[in-house]
């Protein structure tokens, strides 16, 4: 969950009842966790380009596809009794290198793509989302469940459990193009 702006909170929170249940997205769900996620780079201000934004859709289309058929993509979804999408969000299984003790499988569940639309922010949307999604990999035996999380969306998985880490990164200049 990333918005730029979140409405002010009114201190009613929307019953489970109308805001939807939590479910797994399936293949005619594809077009909505594509949207979802697009409206999530624009909130959080990393992609400003509409080609830009139409060349990622299409990367994560293809490749959401391919994990998907893989097994290693789940997305999830909160649908309102009328059908509208609250929000969405996806577990990956992210392959990582041995290790010993606990966490000793070869990938790891990592949270993504998380959003919910706008005037239902503040309701327990991405709240839910998340618990489904660690209630998932929980029964699935993983030991860890992680994320990289907006400013906006630190607050809702601190809230969750989750804590900050010690990733450390650095970012590469973009490669000179080389005369022909």
């Amino acid at each position: 969950m990333a918005p730029a702006r979140t409405p002010p909170r009114t201190g009613d929170r929307a019953p489970p009842s109308r805001l939807g249940t939590v479910e797994r997205a399936g293949p005619g769900d594809l077009a909505i966790l594509v949207a979802h996620r697009r409206r999530m780079w624009h909130d959080i201000g990393a992609a400003r380009a509409r080609a830009e934004l139409d060349r990622a859709d299409a990367a994560y289309r293809r490749w959401v596809v391919r994990e998907t058929r893989a097994g290693r993509f789940v997305g999830f979804l909160v649908r309102g009794s009328d059908g509208r999408v609250a929000g969405s969000g996806a577990i990956w299984l992210q392959p990582v290198q041995p290790r010993p003790g606990r966490l000793a499988r070869l990938e790891m569940p990592y949270i993504l793509s998380m959003y919910t639309e706008p005037d239902l922010r503040g309701r327990g949307v991405a709240s839910r989302l998340v618990r489904a999604m660690v209630r998932w990999a929980r029964e699935r035996g993983y030991r860890r469940v992680f994320l990289h999380a907006s400013k906006a969306g630190r607050p809702v998985y601190a809230g969750l459990g989750f804590v900050e880490g010690n990733e450390m990164r650095r970012d590469l200049p973009t490669p000179r193009r080389r005369g022909r």
